[in-house]
């Protein structure tokens, strides 16, 4: 178990230190050893339409013939699997009407339904000032609310979703707390995180009009994100809220700011959907 020590050499990042591999005990190249994407389209090939083309000329049942599983403790059979359900959930509800995701087989399973208190950071640069503060009002049932940092609002939609839990937190031994940001995180990190909350609190989002002490519900089961508030506060809160004033109105962060679209459409930019070609104009070198 890490000390206070190895969380000052490890610096915030406690949470993906705590467990590097959050749904197994084995690493990508183990997958790659055990036969890798084929091995898994074979075990699943009865959910697959195996008579489709595919970019190599031949059909998926052609591309997987032989394929083979090396090591079923890393690619399991279905009957065998490592959590009852995906590793990967969407939740919805009045605070992430467009979506927001949530990995279960990296999070606490009693945190899986759970009512807390928000504690909300109005960006990551209000996070970073305030998280280590002693007296930041905040306990291990609470939950923390990031805003902010998704594609518009970073701008960029940064890897700061599974934000490192408060000091005196740590002091006392908790090491789980759910977090909710537009944000993303590492798909090798721990913790009971919500992330890509779509529409993003930068172009006021839900997510930009909660406040710390409103209840937050989230029930992964039911798929389930609630802020405990009326839509008539909500509409209240609104009628005062304004954007964030973005960093740069120019250049290419201008544009990219202007043009990015929401996590739940990809984050891409409006102008290359459906307008990107793959032909090579020449050499590079």
């Amino acid at each position: 178990e890490l000390t206070l020590d190895d969380w000052d050499r490890y610096g915030r990042d406690v949470p993906t230190i705590l467990d590097l591999m959050p749904s197994g005990r084995f690493l990508m190249e183990d997958f790659c050893y055990a036969g890798g994407i084929p091995a898994v389209m074979k075990e699943i090939g009865d959910l697959l339409d195996l008579d489709v083309l595919t970019v190599t000329g031949k059909t998926v049942r052609d591309n997987i013939r032989d394929a083979e599983n090396y090591n079923p403790e890393v690619i399991r059979p279905r009957d065998k699997a490592l959590t009852p359900s995906g590793g990967i959930a969407v939740l919805r509800g009045n605070l992430a009407p467009d979506g927001a995701i949530i990995k279960p087989s990296a999070a606490s399973p009693a945190l899986m339904k759970h009512r807390g208190r928000a504690v909300v950071f109005e960006d990551i640069d209000d996070y970073k000032a305030r998280v280590d503060d002693p007296a930041l009002d905040v306990d291990e049932a609470s939950i923390m609310v990031l805003k902010n940092c998704g594609p518009k609002g970073y701008p960029g939609m940064a890897e700061v979703g599974n934000m490192a839990l408060p000091r005196k937190l740590l002091k006392q031994g908790v090491r789980d707390m759910i977090r909710i940001s537009d944000a993303r995180m590492s798909g090798t990190a721990f913790g009971t995180v919500v992330l890509h909350a779509a529409p993003e609190a930068a172009i006021g989002g839900p997510l930009a009009l909660v406040r710390s002490g409103d209840f937050i519900e989230l029930d992964v089961e039911a798929r389930k994100l609630h802020l405990d508030v009326s839509a008539q506060e909500l509409a209240r809160r609104r009628e005062s809220w304004l954007p964030p004033v973005p960093a740069m109105r120019g250049g290419y962060q201008g544009l990219y700011v202007d043009r990015v679209l929401q996590a739940d459409r990809g984050a891409d930019l409006d102008f290359l959907v459906g307008c990107r070609g793959h032909a090579i104009p020449r050499e590079s070198h």
